[in-house]
């Protein structure tokens, strides 16, 4: 781990480009040097791997952007756990997770993959541990979490540590149960991206008009 760690900060970092405009919304990853690649980018920080390194991650914070040492705390009271990753090491501006390799249920919206609903459940379990871990799951939508080979993971727990309660996860549910399941599940119909980014936002605003 400790060569790993050393390639991060010597080989990754110093050619890695990566700015946040707006929290709201993921980082912009301007640059990854190679033979690094891009798996991803949240809020806060952009997630990648190297080719030599297929059962990690790394996951790099904006300049200006909080919580990295606070995910580091919510691996430390996860453990380990099938529905979570896990934190093998950390520095200033990243840490080093176990890689989850699957599809997030935003993606199986967006290309018609069926998600049973036995997923939902596991992902329900999952936030139920952490809460006897004494934390509080937060911001989990379609895009944080994942299905892989049929069962449900947890693939961003950043937000955890937050005390402020979040519905994200309930009213996806509602609408799993009320429109997904009856109308979607058995034709597996692939819903547009600029159809779910339409709905995203205009989530976000009737949660911001609803909270006001």
């Amino acid at each position: 781990m400790q060569t790993f760690m050393e390639i991060v900060q010597n080989g990754l970092l110093p050619q890695l480009a990566i700015r946040s405009v707006n929290p709201r919304e993921p980082v912009e990853v301007i640059s990854v040097p190679k033979p690094w690649r891009l798996l991803g980018a949240g809020n806060y920080a952009a997630v990648v791997m190297h080719p030599n390194e297929p059962d990690k991650v790394v996951k790099v914070y904006a300049e200006g952007r909080p919580g990295l040492e606070d995910e580091v705390e919510v691996y430390r009271r996860l453990g380990r756990h099938p529905a979570y990753s896990e934190c093998f090491g950390a520095g200033e501006t990243f840490l080093v997770l176990k890689r989850l390799e699957g599809v997030t249920i935003y993606e199986c919206l967006r290309r018609g993959i069926r998600i049973p609903e036995k997923v939902i459940r596991d992902i329900d379990k999952a936030l139920e541990y952490a809460r006897k871990r004494g934390l509080n799951p937060h911001d989990v939508h379609g895009k944080n979490v994942m299905m892989i080979e049929g069962r449900g993971v947890v693939v961003d727990v950043s937000d955890f540590l937050k005390d402020e309660a979040c519905v994200m996860w309930s009213d996806f549910k509602k609408s799993y149960y009320a429109l997904y399941k009856p109308l979607l599940l058995r034709l597996t119909v692939p819903l547009p991206g600029p159809l779910l980014n339409l709905l995203r936002k205009g989530y976000r605003l009737f949660r911001r008009r609803d909270s006001s």
